[in-house]
Protein backbone atom coordinates (compact mmCIF):
# COMPACT_ATOMS: atom_id res chain seq x y z
CA UNK A 1 0.00 0.00 0.00
CA UNK A 2 1.37 3.60 -1.08
CA UNK A 3 0.15 6.80 -0.30
CA UNK A 4 2.71 9.16 -1.48
CA UNK A 5 2.83 12.77 -1.72
CA UNK A 6 0.02 14.86 -3.27
CA UNK A 7 0.59 18.14 -5.14
CA UNK A 8 -2.42 20.37 -5.96
CA UNK A 9 -2.25 23.11 -8.53
CA UNK A 10 -4.02 26.25 -7.39
CA UNK A 11 -4.21 28.58 -10.48
CA UNK A 12 -6.73 31.40 -9.27
CA UNK A 13 -7.86 34.17 -11.83
CA UNK A 14 -6.09 36.59 -11.37
CA UNK A 15 -8.43 39.33 -12.24
CA UNK A 16 -11.15 38.21 -9.96
CA UNK A 17 -9.39 35.73 -7.30
CA UNK A 18 -10.59 32.32 -6.30
CA UNK A 19 -13.89 31.41 -7.75
CA UNK A 20 -16.73 29.40 -5.71
CA UNK A 21 -16.08 26.49 -7.99
CA UNK A 22 -12.61 26.09 -7.78
CA UNK A 23 -12.74 26.17 -4.01
CA UNK A 24 -15.69 23.45 -3.97
CA UNK A 25 -13.16 21.00 -6.63
CA UNK A 26 -9.67 22.37 -4.29
CA UNK A 27 -11.94 21.71 -0.97
CA UNK A 28 -12.63 18.22 -2.22
CA UNK A 29 -9.14 17.12 -2.96
CA UNK A 30 -8.22 19.12 0.48
CA UNK A 31 -10.90 16.59 2.31
CA UNK A 32 -9.55 13.39 0.88
CA UNK A 33 -5.74 13.24 0.94
CA UNK A 34 -5.17 16.73 3.32
CA UNK A 35 -6.49 15.41 6.63
CA UNK A 36 -5.03 12.39 8.07
CA UNK A 37 -6.50 9.41 8.82
CA UNK A 38 -3.67 6.86 10.53
CA UNK A 39 -6.48 4.60 12.02
CA UNK A 40 -7.31 3.85 8.26
CA UNK A 41 -3.17 4.39 6.68
CA UNK A 42 -0.72 4.76 8.06
CA UNK A 43 1.25 6.87 6.71
CA UNK A 44 -1.55 8.94 5.11
CA UNK A 45 -1.07 11.40 2.10
CA UNK A 46 2.04 13.88 1.84
CA UNK A 47 0.28 17.15 0.61
CA UNK A 48 1.62 19.74 -1.24
CA UNK A 49 -0.19 23.23 -2.24
CA UNK A 50 1.65 24.69 -5.42
CA UNK A 51 0.83 27.82 -6.77
CA UNK A 52 1.08 31.60 -6.62
CA UNK A 53 -2.44 32.88 -6.23
CA UNK A 54 -2.07 36.29 -6.38
CA UNK A 55 -4.14 38.85 -4.86
CA UNK A 56 -7.77 40.23 -5.42
CA UNK A 57 -10.91 38.84 -5.99
CA UNK A 58 -13.28 38.06 -2.62
CA UNK A 59 -11.13 34.30 -1.70
CA UNK A 60 -7.59 33.77 -1.46
CA UNK A 61 -6.01 30.65 -1.01
CA UNK A 62 -2.35 30.50 0.65
CA UNK A 63 0.15 28.18 -0.56
CA UNK A 64 3.55 26.56 0.64
CA UNK A 65 4.93 25.60 -2.21
CA UNK A 66 5.75 27.03 -6.33
CA UNK A 67 4.45 25.61 -9.14
CA UNK A 68 8.08 23.94 -9.59
CA UNK A 69 6.04 22.02 -6.26
CA UNK A 70 4.54 19.36 -8.39
CA UNK A 71 7.72 18.34 -10.08
CA UNK A 72 8.45 14.64 -8.39
CA UNK A 73 5.31 14.13 -6.59
CA UNK A 74 3.70 10.90 -6.78
CA UNK A 75 0.30 12.61 -7.80
CA UNK A 76 -0.46 15.98 -9.60
CA UNK A 77 -3.75 17.20 -9.34
CA UNK A 78 -5.20 20.07 -11.34
CA UNK A 79 -8.52 21.03 -9.28
CA UNK A 80 -9.92 23.32 -12.44
CA UNK A 81 -8.97 26.85 -14.20
CA UNK A 82 -10.19 29.86 -14.13
CA UNK A 83 -13.55 30.76 -15.94
CA UNK A 84 -12.09 32.82 -18.55
CA UNK A 85 -9.89 29.67 -19.73
CA UNK A 86 -12.80 27.84 -20.38
CA UNK A 87 -15.44 30.25 -21.37
CA UNK A 88 -13.45 33.46 -22.72
CA UNK A 89 -10.35 30.67 -24.56
CA UNK A 90 -7.68 32.54 -22.42
CA UNK A 91 -4.73 30.70 -22.55
CA UNK A 92 -3.32 28.45 -19.48
CA UNK A 93 -0.77 30.54 -17.82
CA UNK A 94 2.20 29.23 -19.46
CA UNK A 95 4.24 28.58 -15.72
CA UNK A 96 1.38 25.99 -15.18
CA UNK A 97 1.81 24.41 -18.23
CA UNK A 98 5.75 24.20 -18.17
CA UNK A 99 5.31 22.45 -14.61
CA UNK A 100 2.78 19.89 -15.39
CA UNK A 101 5.32 19.05 -18.31
CA UNK A 102 8.01 18.47 -16.11
CA UNK A 103 5.84 16.95 -13.39
CA UNK A 104 4.37 14.54 -16.55
CA UNK A 105 8.31 13.77 -17.64
CA UNK A 106 9.27 13.06 -13.75
CA UNK A 107 6.79 10.09 -13.47
CA UNK A 108 3.77 11.82 -11.47
CA UNK A 109 0.26 10.23 -11.85
CA UNK A 110 -1.81 13.15 -13.62
CA UNK A 111 -5.11 13.82 -12.81
CA UNK A 112 -7.74 17.00 -13.14
CA UNK A 113 -10.72 17.20 -11.73
CA UNK A 114 -13.38 19.40 -14.11
CA UNK A 115 -12.04 21.81 -15.99
CA UNK A 116 -8.67 21.12 -14.85
CA UNK A 117 -8.55 18.80 -17.75
CA UNK A 118 -7.93 22.28 -19.70
CA UNK A 119 -4.53 22.28 -18.15
CA UNK A 120 -3.86 18.76 -18.73
CA UNK A 121 -4.74 19.14 -22.08
CA UNK A 122 -2.72 22.48 -22.67
CA UNK A 123 0.39 20.71 -21.52
CA UNK A 124 -0.22 18.32 -24.38
CA UNK A 125 -0.76 15.28 -21.01
CA UNK A 126 -4.16 14.45 -22.49
CA UNK A 127 -2.68 13.90 -26.54
CA UNK A 128 -4.37 10.63 -27.55
CA UNK A 129 -5.77 10.05 -24.72
CA UNK A 130 -9.67 9.54 -23.73
CA UNK A 131 -10.51 12.38 -21.05
CA UNK A 132 -13.76 14.17 -19.33
CA UNK A 133 -14.53 16.97 -17.91
CA UNK A 134 -17.91 18.58 -17.07
CA UNK A 135 -20.94 17.76 -19.46
CA UNK A 136 -21.13 21.50 -19.59
CA UNK A 137 -17.59 22.50 -21.20
CA UNK A 138 -17.00 18.95 -23.05
CA UNK A 139 -17.66 20.91 -26.09
CA UNK A 140 -15.10 23.22 -25.66
CA UNK A 141 -12.75 20.97 -24.16
CA UNK A 142 -13.02 18.74 -27.56
CA UNK A 143 -13.05 21.60 -29.79
CA UNK A 144 -9.58 23.39 -28.60
CA UNK A 145 -8.19 20.63 -28.14
CA UNK A 146 -8.74 17.85 -30.72
CA UNK A 147 -6.17 15.50 -30.19
CA UNK A 148 -7.58 14.60 -26.91
CA UNK A 149 -11.06 11.85 -27.18
CA UNK A 150 -13.08 13.64 -25.28
CA UNK A 151 -15.89 11.29 -23.40
CA UNK A 152 -18.73 13.67 -21.79
CA UNK A 153 -20.64 10.67 -20.78
CA UNK A 154 -19.23 9.29 -17.54
CA UNK A 155 -18.47 10.35 -14.32
CA UNK A 156 -14.10 10.00 -14.65
CA UNK A 157 -11.35 8.12 -16.67
CA UNK A 158 -8.82 6.34 -15.61
CA UNK A 159 -5.70 5.94 -18.23
CA UNK A 160 -3.12 4.26 -15.47
CA UNK A 161 -1.13 7.37 -15.33
CA UNK A 162 -3.34 10.31 -16.23
CA UNK A 163 -6.81 10.49 -15.08
CA UNK A 164 -9.65 12.89 -15.17
CA UNK A 165 -12.97 13.60 -14.13
CA UNK A 166 -16.58 15.28 -14.38
CA UNK A 167 -17.33 18.48 -12.02
CA UNK A 168 -18.73 18.63 -8.53
CA UNK A 169 -19.39 15.13 -6.81
CA UNK A 170 -17.61 13.22 -9.76
CA UNK A 171 -14.64 15.09 -8.85
CA UNK A 172 -14.88 12.75 -5.50
CA UNK A 173 -15.54 9.95 -7.12
CA UNK A 174 -12.51 10.31 -8.69
CA UNK A 175 -10.95 11.23 -5.12
CA UNK A 176 -12.09 8.07 -3.75
CA UNK A 177 -10.39 6.16 -6.68
CA UNK A 178 -7.12 7.10 -6.22
CA UNK A 179 -7.51 6.34 -2.80
CA UNK A 180 -9.04 2.94 -3.28
CA UNK A 181 -5.88 2.16 -6.05
CA UNK A 182 -3.22 3.09 -3.59
CA UNK A 183 -4.79 1.92 -0.15
CA UNK A 184 -7.47 -0.75 -1.06
CA UNK A 185 -11.08 -1.14 -1.18
CA UNK A 186 -11.77 -1.34 2.58
CA UNK A 187 -9.49 1.89 3.20
CA UNK A 188 -12.32 4.11 0.28
CA UNK A 189 -14.80 2.39 1.95
CA UNK A 190 -14.44 3.54 5.26
CA UNK A 191 -13.60 7.22 4.28
CA UNK A 192 -16.71 7.58 1.97
CA UNK A 193 -18.54 6.78 4.96
CA UNK A 194 -17.17 9.44 6.82
CA UNK A 195 -17.21 11.78 4.15
CA UNK A 196 -21.02 10.56 3.72
CA UNK A 197 -20.95 9.62 0.01
CA UNK A 198 -21.17 6.25 -1.63
CA UNK A 199 -18.59 3.99 -1.12
CA UNK A 200 -18.10 3.54 -4.89
CA UNK A 201 -19.26 4.58 -8.13
CA UNK A 202 -17.51 3.39 -11.00
CA UNK A 203 -16.21 5.80 -13.60
CA UNK A 204 -18.26 4.54 -16.57
CA UNK A 205 -21.35 5.85 -14.71
CA UNK A 206 -23.31 8.13 -16.74
CA UNK A 207 -22.38 11.52 -14.99
CA UNK A 208 -25.72 13.47 -17.09
CA UNK A 209 -29.50 12.17 -17.23
CA UNK A 210 -31.74 13.23 -19.72
CA UNK A 211 -34.47 11.27 -18.35
CA UNK A 212 -36.83 13.56 -16.05
CA UNK A 213 -36.43 12.55 -11.89
CA UNK A 214 -38.67 9.40 -10.49
CA UNK A 215 -42.37 11.11 -9.20
CA UNK A 216 -41.63 9.58 -5.77
CA UNK A 217 -38.94 7.35 -3.94
CA UNK A 218 -40.91 4.04 -4.73
CA UNK A 219 -39.76 4.51 -8.23
CA UNK A 220 -36.20 4.77 -7.32
CA UNK A 221 -33.62 2.39 -8.49
CA UNK A 222 -32.20 2.54 -4.99
CA UNK A 223 -33.74 0.14 -3.11
CA UNK A 224 -33.66 -2.50 -5.05
CA UNK A 225 -29.67 -1.96 -5.89
CA UNK A 226 -29.40 -1.93 -2.37
CA UNK A 227 -31.30 -4.90 -1.83
CA UNK A 228 -28.88 -6.46 -4.33
CA UNK A 229 -25.51 -5.35 -2.73
CA UNK A 230 -26.80 -6.97 -0.08
CA UNK A 231 -27.46 -10.63 -1.50
CA UNK A 232 -24.48 -10.74 -4.12
CA UNK A 233 -23.69 -13.82 -3.18
CA UNK A 234 -26.72 -14.71 -4.37
CA UNK A 235 -27.52 -16.32 -8.34
CA UNK A 236 -29.46 -12.45 -9.16
CA UNK A 237 -31.08 -12.14 -12.25
CA UNK A 238 -32.62 -9.44 -14.22
CA UNK A 239 -35.81 -10.55 -13.95
CA UNK A 240 -35.78 -10.79 -10.38
CA UNK A 241 -34.73 -7.60 -9.75
CA UNK A 242 -37.34 -6.03 -12.14
CA UNK A 243 -39.73 -7.53 -10.15
CA UNK A 244 -38.45 -6.45 -7.11
CA UNK A 245 -38.57 -3.31 -8.62
CA UNK A 246 -41.69 -3.66 -10.34
CA UNK A 247 -41.20 -3.24 -13.46
CA UNK A 248 -40.71 -4.78 -16.56
CA UNK A 249 -37.11 -6.35 -17.22
CA UNK A 250 -37.24 -4.06 -20.40
CA UNK A 251 -37.89 -1.15 -18.29
CA UNK A 252 -35.58 -2.00 -15.75
CA UNK A 253 -32.54 -2.82 -17.64
CA UNK A 254 -33.78 1.12 -19.66
CA UNK A 255 -33.60 2.48 -16.12
CA UNK A 256 -30.23 1.38 -15.13
CA UNK A 257 -28.71 2.18 -18.41
CA UNK A 258 -30.02 6.01 -17.98
CA UNK A 259 -29.16 6.41 -14.23
CA UNK A 260 -25.72 4.28 -13.98
CA UNK A 261 -24.16 4.42 -17.63
CA UNK A 262 -24.29 0.59 -18.02
CA UNK A 263 -26.08 -2.51 -18.09
CA UNK A 264 -27.95 -4.47 -14.61
CA UNK A 265 -25.58 -7.43 -15.49
CA UNK A 266 -22.45 -5.45 -15.46
CA UNK A 267 -23.74 -3.27 -12.43
CA UNK A 268 -23.91 -6.68 -10.62
CA UNK A 269 -20.35 -7.36 -11.83
CA UNK A 270 -19.07 -4.37 -10.51
CA UNK A 271 -20.36 -4.64 -7.32
CA UNK A 272 -19.43 -8.37 -7.10
CA UNK A 273 -15.35 -7.50 -8.06
CA UNK A 274 -15.79 -4.56 -5.40
CA UNK A 275 -17.26 -6.99 -2.75
CA UNK A 276 -14.24 -9.16 -3.77
CA UNK A 277 -11.50 -6.58 -3.07
CA UNK A 278 -13.14 -6.12 0.50
CA UNK A 279 -12.93 -9.57 1.36
CA UNK A 280 -9.25 -10.05 -0.38
CA UNK A 281 -7.69 -7.19 2.23
CA UNK A 282 -10.44 -7.72 5.27
CA UNK A 283 -10.15 -12.09 5.29
CA UNK A 284 -8.39 -15.11 5.18
CA UNK A 285 -10.72 -17.04 3.13
CA UNK A 286 -9.37 -18.71 0.40
CA UNK A 287 -9.97 -17.82 -3.09
CA UNK A 288 -12.74 -19.99 -3.77
CA UNK A 289 -14.77 -19.33 -1.21
CA UNK A 290 -14.41 -15.36 -1.87
CA UNK A 291 -15.26 -16.13 -5.27
CA UNK A 292 -18.80 -17.76 -3.49
CA UNK A 293 -19.08 -15.06 -1.09
CA UNK A 294 -18.86 -12.23 -3.67
CA UNK A 295 -20.96 -13.86 -6.03
CA UNK A 296 -18.51 -14.67 -9.04
CA UNK A 297 -18.42 -18.35 -8.22
CA UNK A 298 -15.53 -21.03 -9.07
CA UNK A 299 -12.30 -19.58 -8.31
CA UNK A 300 -10.97 -19.61 -12.36
CA UNK A 301 -14.36 -16.98 -12.76
CA UNK A 302 -13.45 -15.03 -10.31
CA UNK A 303 -9.74 -14.80 -11.49
CA UNK A 304 -11.11 -14.33 -14.77
CA UNK A 305 -13.26 -10.76 -14.18
CA UNK A 306 -11.14 -9.96 -10.91
CA UNK A 307 -7.90 -9.52 -13.48
CA UNK A 308 -10.24 -7.88 -15.83
CA UNK A 309 -11.83 -5.10 -14.12
CA UNK A 310 -8.85 -4.74 -11.07
CA UNK A 311 -5.92 -5.34 -13.39
CA UNK A 312 -4.29 -7.73 -11.04
CA UNK A 313 -4.59 -11.67 -9.87
CA UNK A 314 -6.81 -11.75 -6.66
CA UNK A 315 -3.65 -12.99 -5.25
CA UNK A 316 -1.91 -10.80 -6.37
CA UNK A 317 -3.87 -7.90 -5.22
CA UNK A 318 -4.40 -9.81 -1.52
CA UNK A 319 -0.63 -9.60 -1.67
CA UNK A 320 -0.54 -6.19 -1.78
CA UNK A 321 -3.29 -4.90 -0.06
CA UNK A 322 -3.42 -6.90 2.80
CA UNK A 323 -3.55 -5.01 6.06
CA UNK A 324 -1.33 -6.06 9.20
CA UNK A 325 -3.07 -7.31 12.35
CA UNK A 326 -5.56 -10.32 12.55
CA UNK A 327 -8.33 -10.82 9.34
CA UNK A 328 -11.57 -10.42 9.91
CA UNK A 329 -14.55 -13.42 9.59
CA UNK A 330 -17.30 -13.15 7.11
CA UNK A 331 -20.99 -13.44 8.96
Amino acid sequence: MNAGTVAIAVVPDRRTGTSLWELYELSLALGVFGIPHPDLADPWYRLRLCGDPGEGGVFSVRTDHGLDGLVGADTVIVPSVPDAVVEDGEEVPAELVEALRAAAASGSRMVSLCTGAFALAAAGVLDGRRATAHWQHSAQLAARHPEVIVDDSVLYTDEGSVLTSAGATAALDLCLHLVRTDLGATVAGQLARRLVVPAHRPGGQAQFIEAPLPPSDDDSLGPVLQWATEHLAEPLTVEELARRARMSPRTFHRRVREEYGTTPLQWLLQQRVARAQTLLESTDLPVELVGDHSGLGSAANLRRHFTRAVGVSPSGYRRAFRPSGPPSRVR
